[in-house]
């Protein structure tokens, strides 16, 4: 699996402009290692001298297309995964990819949606959700009668209401079947979370912002990509619908 990462497992257009040439993508003889004491080997990769003006370009500004959110698990890099470059894509990293809604108050996230957004002007936000998420067995196995304060309980109680739908769904089902359907749950609730946010829900009625959901399998290298369509009046009543569900493998 780790040299199949050295490229990009999937060239995903979501609708804006084709991804970038492999020709740029870090290779095991372009890295650079930097070996200290008692530590992990470094990489540096060899890719930033040889594309020196990109990143003298980038060094005046960026104006990425994309926010991506995913996971802070190691096995989940977003731009090993779908093959973004330096400035393509701001990226936020949390435990299980969680969006806070708007009423939630001050965090990384929120302030990284908010320079994305108002800032940068970025046209697609995409959460990305994975397989064998810690996160999501985290919230999965939390008890209800357990008052138990940590900070991974804490964050994680964010995903309550995809844990809630879960259940309601899937609770016939194992328990590792249960987290699967939690993992994809949880972003959908993220994205509806998303819309919590004034200038978000703004920007998507305007057609100026869409709003993409992911899912990574690492375990046989798969991505589920689906875009959230949101208007006041859909047909059939309700506000939300899925469109342009694609699968690569």
């Amino acid at each position: 699996m780790a040299s199949f990462l050295r490229t990009p497992l999937f060239s995903v257009d979501l609708s804006i402009s084709s991804r970038i040439d492999d020709s740029l993508r870090m290779s095991a003889s372009s890295s650079l290692r930097v070996r200290r004491p008692g530590t992990a080997d470094l990489k540096v990769s060899g890719s930033v001298k040889e594309n020196l003006d990109h990143y003298q370009n980038l060094a005046e500004g960026q104006a990425p297309k994309f926010m991506v959110i995913a996971c802070a698990d190691s096995r989940v890099c977003p731009s090993n995964i779908l093959g973004f470059q330096a400035g393509e894509a701001f990226t936020v990293r949390n435990v299980a990819n969680l969006v806070p809604p708007f009423q939630h108050g001050a965090s990384e996230v929120n302030a990284g949606l908010e320079f994305a957004v108002n800032s940068l002007q970025v046209a697609n936000i995409l959460v990305v959700g994975h397989s064998r998420c810690g996160g999501i067995r985290a919230l999965m196995s939390m008890k209800r009668d357990d008052d138990t304060r940590s900070f991974i309980r804490d964050w994680v109680s964010i995903g309550k209401t995809a844990r809630l739908s879960t259940e309601a769904a899937a609770g016939n089902l194992s328990f590792e079947k249960q987290c699967k359907h939690c993992e994809k749950e949880s972003v959908n609730t993220s994205l509806l979370n998303l819309l919590t946010y004034p200038w978000i829900e703004e920007r998507v009625n305007e057609g100026t912002l869409s709003l993409h959901g992911g899912y990574y399998d690492f375990t046989d290298c798969s991505f589920e990509k689906w875009t959230l369509v949101y208007r006041q009046c859909l047909e059939g009543g309700s506000k939300y619908s899925i469109k342009n569900r694609s699968f690569w493998s």
